[in-house]
């Protein structure tokens, strides 16, 4: 698949020093499927599906992250969208579904280090203190007046945003964050 990349350009190329600055790296060309359908299908699909609101499981490879009562998003390495869209739609054949190849829409800020949470929370109207934002919690939230979707991991923070406004929040995150 890597050759499938190599004349792409991520929304970020090129702002790698500046995203740095504030530890954060942009996590290039994941694959997105979003998902629609009916919770009570779960058990059907070949990976775990978060039931609770603002969380994500990881399994076979891929994390899903809770969207909406009936909307996950399957994030999964560079190329496997067709896959992940696959085995999704075989596991629902025959129910009413939705499975969307989402990839091309929002590129991934991910922050590292000690003031990633401090950076986060100027301005965010989300509670990112750790007695209520913990890895495995994701939600969706403003951030530089862009709509973004977070998902806290183990020692990161990863930032979804369309790509149209990755430069935006890149300009951004260096504003607020730069020592």
């Amino acid at each position: 698949m890597a050759e499938a990349y190599a004349h792409a350009r991520s929304p970020l190329a090129g702002r790698a020093a500046g995203l740095a600055a504030v530890g954060a790296a942009e996590v290039a060309f994941l694959a997105q499927v979003d998902l629609r359908a009916d919770p009570t299908l779960a058990p059907r699909l070949p990976f775990a599906l978060p039931l609770e609101p603002n969380t994500w499981t990881a399994s076979d490879g891929r994390e899903a992250l809770w969207l909406g009562p009936d909307e996950w998003l399957v994030v999964g390495r560079p190329g496997s969208a067709p896959a992940i869209a696959a085995e999704l739609g075989g596991a629902l054949d025959g129910e009413h579904h939705a499975v969307v190849d989402v990839s091309a829409n929002r590129t991934v800020v991910e922050l590292t280090g000690d003031t990633r949470d401090d950076l986060l929370a100027q301005g965010c109207s989300l509670d990112l203190h750790p007695r209520a934002w913990r890895p495995g919690s994701c939600a969706q939230t403003l951030r530089a007046r862009v709509p973004v979707l977070l998902q806290e991991r183990d020692h990161a923070t990863r930032v979804f945003v369309r790509a149209s406004f990755a430069a935006h929040l890149a300009d951004w995150f260096h504003a607020v964050g730069a020592p």
